[in-house]
């Protein structure tokens, strides 16, 4: 009886998300981070379609233009982006799109916040108020210095305008590893506690791989860079935990997947924000809609 209480007491949700979105596999690290103390439903809420480019907005002759949205991702989020989170009642099954938890920062604290984890297994720390503070803090950098210029990198036609993302993101990953240095490591806090600050970065570090399939050799982040050592050490760590690994996507199917991006015929927000010369985090829901 006791069991089936606990069981019923485990929040669940209808977790709207897309395999290959970064975005939402922030929030996928926290859900297995955390699997049997939140439990989550998995809906594929977003589909791609290639289509002739009749305004030349993006200057290929094609886009690939999402042609599908799930209608209660457009319900329940006023973006529509993934990943939006809808909670289930347990009693009656029904969800509360009214609800809904959305943006992938926010999304990490609120499960991680729902889990009754206990201390040593959350990811933020919550009994270290000034170690909360430090992990909001780089939370917000990794994702404007880590994660947005990739999207530079790939999306970018100029050559210059490339390298100068690229070396804004190394820039950024260098401050990262540096910042690992000042704890017993791997993991941004001490320990081997994974943190939201981990878990906000890693989808795009696992992602890098694609820019020297489509930008070449000089864009591979050095494993030979004594600035990144820490950071090496923590990828290698992190990649290698198995609530990690059972939400890495397909290398290939990605690395297809991305073309689109790479070759700038993606209208997806975070694409056309880029395109028209703003930071992927700076992208604006009326002027980047497609």
């Amino acid at each position: 009886m006791a069991s089936s209480a606990a069981k019923n007491a485990i929040p669940k949700f209808r977790y709207l998300s897309a395999w290959f979105c970064p975005f939402a596999h922030r929030a996928t690290l926290a859900l297995e981070h955390h699997a049997g103390r939140v439990d989550y439903e998995w809906v594929e809420a977003l589909g791609w379609e290639k289509r002739k480019d009749e305004k030349n907005v993006t200057g290929t002759g094609e886009e690939w233009w999402y042609h599908w949205k799930a209608d209660e991702l457009r319900r329940s989020n006023p973006s529509a982006l993934v990943p939006t989170l809808i909670p289930i009642d347990k009693q009656t099954g029904k969800c509360d799109e009214s609800k809904a938890v959305y943006e992938s920062l926010v999304t990490i604290d609120f499960i991680d916040a729902i889990s009754n984890a206990p201390s040593q297994q959350r990811l933020n720390p919550v009994d270290d108020h000034y170690e909360m503070a430090r992990c909001r803090v780089w939370a917000d950098k990794v994702n404007r210095e880590c994660c947005s210029p990739y999207y530079g990198v790939l999306v970018r036609k100029d050559e210059s305008e490339r390298r100068e993302h690229f070396d804004n993101l190394l820039s950024g990953l260098r401050s990262f590893s540096k910042e690992l240095s000042r704890t017993s490591g791997p993991v941004f806090l001490g320990d081997g506690q994974l943190s939201n600050v981990d878990l906000a970065i890693l989808p795009w570090s696992f992602r890098y791989y694609v820019f020297e399939f489509y930008r070449g050799k000089e864009f591979i982040v050095p494993r030979d860079d004594p600035e990144l050592e820490a950071y090496w050490q923590w990828y290698d760590f992190v990649t290698g935990l198995e609530c990690v690994k059972r939400t890495l996507p397909d290398k290939d199917e990605y690395l297809e997947h991305i073309g689109k991006y790479a070759d700038s015929s993606a209208r997806s927000k975070v694409a056309n924000a880029v395109r028209r010369g703003v930071a992927a985090h700076e992208l604006d829901d009326k002027i980047d809609d497609y």
